[in-house]
């Protein structure tokens, strides 16, 4: 982190009161370092060592890139219900046909000339800011169902309770690094107020990172004007602390409600991630190559436009890519296509020197089974591998993103231990070379009791807290649970043992009292 962002933070730490959490020592915090960490035990942004993987060369790229191009002149995008955004873009040299806009080569490329490769984004704990970018990844929840799958087994509509449980659940998983978005929908909550109600949550039941409201520009102002009240307005324009999913309309269509937030955020200097939301085959071509060219052209131009509203405005290019099923129509997950369009993307991303956000723990089953496994693990892997540097949907997808589900949530944080360990890379070190415990154990013997197992067999090897490796007997005589019920079963302990992080008394009470005087001004729609 930069100095001037460090000494802004440090300034402003005593007045927002953060904290809350300590430290667990003994055995249980040798158990936590072994699994990747536990409640109390949180674990840092990923820092990748290894290297991405890269499915185009240089010819295979540089025909994406002209074939975007040749969309963004001659086919163009279109930017509805926004008379500002039409102006702006006849300002910045483009041909404006209607609401269509068509691009001169080279246009949105230059725009995006001002856009950091790296920022930071800031929690108002400063030992939970994560970087956006380089070599960082961030893993962050399930956004957007509408339905929870409960540790009861039920399927039903979320409330604003799910709501706060799933953001505790990601405050207490070390392994997820974000508190996301709207991780799922609170249906009990008019439509109109309930942004209120999540920006809070976030705010107050977790220090780490969050993402703001777009479903309309006056709630992505509220969201800012929250954030105003619990970092302080002068931090907030001069500091990345939201991020926000702007959805591309595919095909090559941006709407009003997602440029008017776009708007807002990009003005006050916060972060926004430009997705186009493609189920290819019917949002896009069903080739990996068609797709991949109207995902650059839809990212180029969304991407640019924030650049016109602020230039230096953090921006990501995301992607979200899956495929249907050409017989039922249905999207389908963790299939290989769209692995290639995210390896493909980001790789595209890296030659525009933006941040990269695709993936997560995707399935279209219905219930945490072995296909949920299958297609989660699939998609993951991907998701690393690319280099991904934020990960939306890391933990508790279920039903193609219908259903926020507990206990997936909680499979998936075990694997987000696991990919980070991986993400580590060879210890090349002396004490991973172990020469020692070769030299001490010689031929014949074992390693078990050795001075090297000694010192390190504590973290040596990750430790699943789903898992189980034990013999049939043993799992037996413990109740013959299988992983899902394990997970339903830790994530009742969490949240009986979760404890708010502390937050200074008066900024709580200004968060509230704003909510408060904000729904009281607006009769309830839930429409």
């Amino acid at each position: 982190m930069p100095a001037d962002e460090n000494t802004a933070a440090e300034a402003t730490e005593a007045r927002r009161g953060r904290g809350g959490r300590g430290e667990r020592g003994g055995a249980a915090a040798r158990r936590a370092a072994r699994s990747g960490g536990g409640p109390g035990q949180q674990l840092t942004y990923v820092t990748r060592k290894l290297p991405v993987y890269e499915v185009l060369g240089e010819e295979g790229i540089a025909l994406i890139e002209a074939n975007a191009d040749t969309v963004l002149e001659e086919v163009g995008i279109e930017f509805r219900g926004d008379a500002e955004a039409l102006a702006l873009w006849k300002e910045a040299g483009a041909e404006v046909k209607g609401e269509r806009i068509h691009f001169p080569k080279g246009l949105c490329r230059s725009l995006l000339s001002t856009a950091p490769s790296i920022f930071t984004q800031h929690a108002r704990n400063p030992e939970r800011s994560v970087q956006i970018g380089g070599d960082a990844t961030v893993f962050a929840p399930v956004y957007g169902p509408p339905f929870v799958r409960d540790l009861d087994g039920n399927r039903r509509y979320a409330t604003v309770e799910d709501f706060r449980n799933f953001v505790k659940l990601a405050y207490m998983a070390p392994n997820i690094h974000h508190s996301g978005g709207t991780v799922c929908e609170p249906v009990d909550v008019p439509v109109n107020k309930r942004h209120l109600d999540m920006v809070y949550a976030h705010m107050r039941f977790s220090d780490k990172p969050f993402m703001g409201s777009v479903t309309a520009p006056e709630r992505a102002e509220d969201t800012v004007a929250m954030a105003k009240i619990l970092f302080g307005e002068d931090f907030v324009d001069q500091n990345t602390v939201i991020i926000s999913l702007i959805n591309a309309n595919s095909p090559m269509v941006f709407d009003e409600t997602m440029l008017g937030a776009a708007k807002v955020y990009a003005r006050h200097n916060q972060a926004t991630i430009i997705t186009p939301f493609i189920l290819a085959g019917a949002m896009s071509p069903v080739t990996v190559a068609g797709t991949l060219t109207q995902v650059l052209a839809e990212v180029l131009a969304g991407a640019a436009f924030t650049q016109l509203v602020r230039p230096g405005a953090p921006v990501v290019f995301g992607t979200f890519a899956s495929s249907i099923s050409m017989q039922s129509g249905a999207p389908t997950f963790g299939t290989p296509e769209p692995s290639l369009v995210s390896y493909g993307a980001a790789q595209l991303a890296r030659r525009l020197g933006l941040p990269f956000r695709t993936g997560g723990s995707l399935t279209a089953s219905k219930v945490s089974d072995a296909q949920a496994a299958y297609e989660s693990a699939n998609t993951l892997n991907s998701t690393m591998l690319a280099g991904t540097n934020f990960v939306l949907h890391a933990a508790g997808w279920l039903e193609g993103g219908l259903v926020s589900s507990y206990e997936k949530f909680m499979m998936d944080v075990d694997q987000l231990g696991m990919q980070q360990r991986i993400a580590e890379g060879v210890d090349l070190s002396e004490n991973g070379q172990a020469m020692d415990a070769i030299r001490e154990v010689g031929p014949g013997s074992h390693y078990l009791g050795c001075a090297h197992t000694q010192a390190n067999f504590q973290t040596a090897f990750y430790r699943s807290a789903i898992a189980d490796n034990n013999s049939y007997e043993q799992w037996s005589s413990e109740g013959e649970k299988a992983a899902h019920q394990r997970a339903g079963q830790l994530a009742r302990q969490w949240l009986d043992t979760y404890q708010a992080p502390a937050l200074d008394e008066a900024i709580d009470e200004a968060l509230k009292d704003f909510v408060a005087r904000k729904k009281d001004s607006m009769p309830d729609a839930f429409s």
